[in-house]
């Protein structure tokens, strides 16, 4: 009988770095540790009522498609009461613009998919959101990355971007607010940005999933979008979701947003081969467009304070790390060789009163090999009283993984 195998991309494709240790989590918990999850950007705020009611109320006997792109109204209120009050003096945003999407994800699957052909590459910074390399894997494409660095706090570097440009680039892919390092790109960096990509003739795909999270500065302040960068309205695509707006990421909603109109018929040809978005889910999308300001200036009060003791936490055992301007991720180095090996250490065979941390190790956010190897991404998405504990939790972790006679490795 012939044997049957997989496909070379089915064979070597990525493992996600930030569910790596899932399986042995979900054992560590159902031994009976407490198992405190920092590795996944699954917040603890709750989602606005109106959205959970949303979900409630549908009412219609049959539970029909939605439209390829996404339900007309809902479009509509996306570019008329969400997009165009940021836009600026550009050409507002319309329902044409828009392609709804299962989260945002399925919008950056979308959007790489447009552009590139197998053999093409996109260019990112490392370290980077994994699905980047996950996508590229899929598509055959290659991911060329631009190293950035905890000690000049992970800054992009225009110049460096473009000399990084091949032959093969067919497109740079950036997030701002950024994923894992929290970078926040000013609206004058992202002109740079837009002009490299106008002089090398390449797609801009803009990763702004965070955008209402921005610290240190005035409330209300959004990060600064691509949407509202002139000359960017033929190669911007801006991938977007409610996932971590609403802390709705079991919502599976997103879309993508361009001024394309050939990317913009590219994207909604493959929504066309996966059928259609969620029905109900927009139903709730179209409601959390009615979120109260307050809301979000609770939620960021919320996230900073838990920023700011993270990183004094972390200071005071001696991990030193700048503290990130958005999203709500922190690198960070620790003192150990494999940080992969601590993590899964620190899960399977370590506790402190029955509780252990679930950390990312920062490997799989890099593409160079070998960097990343003794740093970890933790989410603040817990409440401060519990951040305070994983601090503790970590730092006795580490204290005995040290020690050279109780070394598991």
């Amino acid at each position: 009988m012939t044997t049957t195998t997989l496909s070379r991309r089915g064979l070597e494709a990525p493992t996600s770095p930030i569910r790596a240790l899932e399986a042995t989590s979900r054992a560590a918990s159902e031994s009976g540790k407490t198992v405190h999850f920092l590795n996944i950007g699954q917040p603890d705020i709750d989602t606005p009522p109106a959205m959970i009611e949303a979900y409630r109320s549908f009412d219609e006997r049959v539970l029909a498609y939605s439209p390829s792109d996404g339900v007309p109204a809902y479009r509509e209120a996306l570019a008329d009461r969400y997009y165009n009050e940021f836009v600026g003096e550009l050409a507002p945003i319309t329902a044409e613009d828009i392609v709804v999407t299962v989260g945002g994800s399925e919008a950056l699957l979308f959007a790489m998919a447009s552009v590139t052909d197998p053999g093409d590459e996109i260019l990112v910074c490392e370290p980077y959101y994994t699905n980047y390399s996950g996508y590229s894997h899929m598509l055959g494409i290659t991911t060329a990355a631009v190293t950035t660095h905890v000690r000049e706090g992970y800054a992009i570097d225009p110049a460096r971007v473009e000399a990084a440009i091949t032959e093969r680039t067919r497109a740079i892919v950036l997030p701002t607010p950024g994923n894992p390092t929290g970078v926040v790109l000013s609206h004058d960096e992202l002109v740079e940005m837009v002009g490299i990509c106008r002089r090398h003739g390449l797609f801009f795909i803009c990763d702004e999933v965070y955008r209402e999270f921005v610290y240190d500065e005035p409330r209300g302040t959004l990060a600064p979008s691509l949407l509202a960068v002139p000359g960017s309205e033929e190669l911007g695509i801006v991938i977007d979701s409610v996932s971590k707006r609403y802390s709705a990421c079991g919502a599976r909603l997103g879309c993508l947003v361009t001024r394309n109109p050939e990317v913009r018929r590219a994207a909604l040809h493959f929504g066309q081969a996966r059928l259609s978005p969620a029905t109900v889910a927009q139903r709730a999308g179209m409601a959390a467009l009615d979120t109260p300001r307050a809301y979000f200036d609770e939620v960021l009060e919320e996230y900073q304070a838990r920023r700011d003791l993270l990183v004094e936490g972390l200071s005071s055992i001696g991990l030193h790390v700048p503290a990130p301007k958005g999203a709500f991720y922190i690198a960070v180095p620790l003192p150990v060789e494999d940080a992969e090996h601590f993590a899964q250490w620190l899960v399977r065979d370590f506790d402190l009163d029955g509780e252990t941390v679930c950390m990312a190790p920062l490997g799989g956010f890099y593409s160079t090999p070998g960097l990343g190897r003794n740093e970890v991404r933790l989410a603040y998405v817990l409440d401060r009283e519990r951040l305070s504990r994983c601090v503790e939790i970590i730092s006795t972790g580490l204290e005995r993984y040290m020690v050279p006679e109780q070394d598991p490795r």
